[in-house]
């Protein structure tokens, strides 16, 4: 003789498993819009044109800085000194303060990576000449860069781990929600089963790996 089931302990499950959805779904819904309408423009990157825009800027050191500059490092990498970085932040708005640099004998270089474009600075440690160039490809490549945390900092890093954990949890409680109402939809677990052959048999047959 089978057990009867309890139904207050249904519907503790239910309810906990319908808030927990909800509350997942609320947290992840704008994500998904994002990461879902950047995965086809990703898909897509080729067909999309991007026509990026270069901006330069010059300056030349006072001779204290570039005296500063001999007397720092030879070669290798660590950040521009601070009296150095305050000029070219008030001279050419760039913000270097605590970017790693790679020195050598006659250069210091800053790579100034961001999403949707590039940018870097060079100082000539002979002559003090400054040279900073901006690349901007525009908004669909800012987004698309977003979407795989590229050049994105540490911040964006973390919403992505919290979104991500997000998205598990939404969709592990829908599952559980499927087997609750599965006997009532026959067709739950058809779909949850073409769900994973559809592009289980795509990767097989079409994918080269």
């Amino acid at each position: 003789m089978k057990p009867v089931p309890d139904p207050s302990r249904r519907s503790f499950w239910l309810k906990q498993l319908h808030q927990w959805h909800w509350i997942s779904s609320a947290l992840c819904l704008i994500g998904m819009l994002l990461f879902a309408a950047t995965g086809i423009t990703l898909n897509h990157a080729g067909q999309i044109e991007a026509k990026p825009t270069v901006v330069s800027r010059k300056g030349q050191l006072p001779p204290p800085l570039i005296a500063r500059l001999a007397a720092g490092k030879a070669e290798g990498k660590a950040p521009a000194p601070p009296e150095v970085a305050a000029w070219v932040e008030t001279t050419l708005a760039v913000d270097i303060r605590g970017r790693e640099a790679e020195w050598s004998d006659g250069e210091l270089y800053v790579a100034l990576a961001r999403p949707g474009g590039d940018a870097w600075l060079s100082i000539d440690r002979d002559t003090g000449a400054v040279e900073y160039e901006k690349t901007t490809r525009g908004a669909i490549s800012l987004i698309n860069d977003l979407h795989k945390g590229r050049n994105t900092g540490p911040a964006w890093g973390w919403f992505i781990d919290v979104f991500a954990v997000a998205c598990l949890v939404f969709c592990l409680t829908g599952l559980f929600l499927l087997q609750f109402h599965a006997r009532a939809r026959p067709l739950t677990w058809p779909m949850v089963a073409a769900g994973l052959v559809i592009p289980l048999l795509l990767v097989i047959l079409f994918v080269h790996l």
